[in-house]
């Protein structure tokens, strides 16, 4: 009897040498990289609005909301909107993008709209024949399946977003990356009970006409394969914020915002709570545009509509020095990106299109 419970105890510790070298410091680095579509920079420094929280033209409760994410002062304001971000993530992290403190963070192509974005986000390219929101394949080739053709990150990457267009933004067409976007249910080897409520709940609960899917469903359709496959380089894309500003709806854009903070939270919680992603792991989140700065402009974003151009950035990982909110730095493109995740991961991004370079390391304050 005295032996087998060696022989437990052996092999007990055994699987969590197994399991905890996974997360040796000399182990390939990851990255989640997460936007919220069209979400604008005042609200990420400045919390809500003070016009637009009071106009009953965007808000059906103005008390209501108030109560939410109202008060004097916008430090109080921003972190009502965004507690995890301002409490935890500015603590030790970087964050660019207040254009009241000379931080600029902004989008290259000149058309300012989702697709030019986030093609630019991801191939380093603010490619000028992308002149539209349309099914169109695009035939730039992007960051995640550089990484996902390299030896460290082969069959390790993966993107759930909202947006349908993902699907051809990323070329699910011509990748072989894990790619689930807009109503897409979630195909793996195995399913969970989890996996089956969730691919219900999408299949015969929501409208599954419309082009974005509920953000909770993509996050809960992302975590749940995350936790299952344990992908190197992950991307989340949500798109609820542009679409309850397109609607005119200021009380949806904040809930939504206040929603994706969440949504970081749990996959900073993750992150530090799995060994194979602890202290190995980066994550970066933007947006893919601007939107219009006036109080009368706020619905829209195209090239006419100043602010449409204004971005912001968040970085936080082994390799990023946690600076907090960053002030006085030379203005940043939308479109270096590309290269910094490549940096981030060890390696350098090329392609047939041409890459703008990494974000200068004095600007994001690299740690050597």
């Amino acid at each position: 009897m005295k032996h087998l419970v060696m022989k437990i105890l052996f092999s007990l510790l055994f699987s969590l040498l197994t399991f905890f070298t996974s997360a040796q410091p000399n182990a390939a680095p990851n990255i989640f990289i997460i936007t919220t579509d069209g979400f604008r920079w005042q609200e990420v420094f400045n919390g809500a609005d003070s016009i637009l929280i009071n106009n009953p033209k965007y808000v059906g409760d103005t008390a209501a909301i108030k109560q939410l994410f109202w008060d004097d002062s916008k430090e109080v304001r921003r972190t009502l909107l965004f507690p995890f971000v301002w409490k935890t993530f500015a603590k030790h992290g970087a964050i660019y993008g207040n254009r009241q403190i000379a931080s600029k963070v902004s989008v290259s192509n000149p058309y300012k709209f989702s697709y030019a974005g986030y093609n630019e986000l991801f191939t380093g390219f603010a490619d000028p024949s992308i002149i539209a929101n349309k099914k169109r394949w695009n035939t730039n080739t992007n960051v995640l399946e550089f990484l996902n053709n390299t030896n460290e990150y082969k069959n390790k990457v993966a993107a759930f977003t909202s947006w349908h267009l993902f699907n051809y933004i990323l070329n699910k067409k011509k990748n072989t990356f894990h790619i689930n976007s807009g109503n897409n249910t979630l195909v793996t080897d195995s399913s969970s009970a989890n996996q089956f409520l969730i691919n219900g709940t999408q299949q015969y609960v929501v409208d599954t006409l419309t082009p974005t899917r509920n953000d909770m469903l993509t996050f809960l359709t992302a975590k749940e394969y995350v936790q299952k496959h344990h992908p190197k380089v992950v991307y989340l894309g949500f798109g609820e914020t542009d679409d309850y500003a397109h609607s005119g709806k200021y009380d949806g854009y904040l809930q939504s915002a206040n929603a994706f903070d969440s949504y970081i939270a749990q996959v900073w919680y993750l992150i530090n709570s799995d060994p194979f992603y602890k202290n190995n792991t980066h994550i970066i989140i933007t947006t893919d545009h601007g939107r219009g700065k006036k109080s009368t402009t706020w619905v829209r974003h195209d090239m006419f509509t100043a602010g449409s151009e204004n971005s912001w950035l968040m970085l936080l990982g082994p390799k990023v020095a946690n600076k907090g909110e960053i002030s006085n730095n030379d203005e940043m493109y939308t479109s270096q990106l590309a290269q910094t995740i490549a940096y981030l991961m060890n390696t350098n991004f090329t392609a047939p299109q041409s890459i703008e370079p990494i974000l200068h390391n004095a600007f994001i304050e690299i740690k050597k």
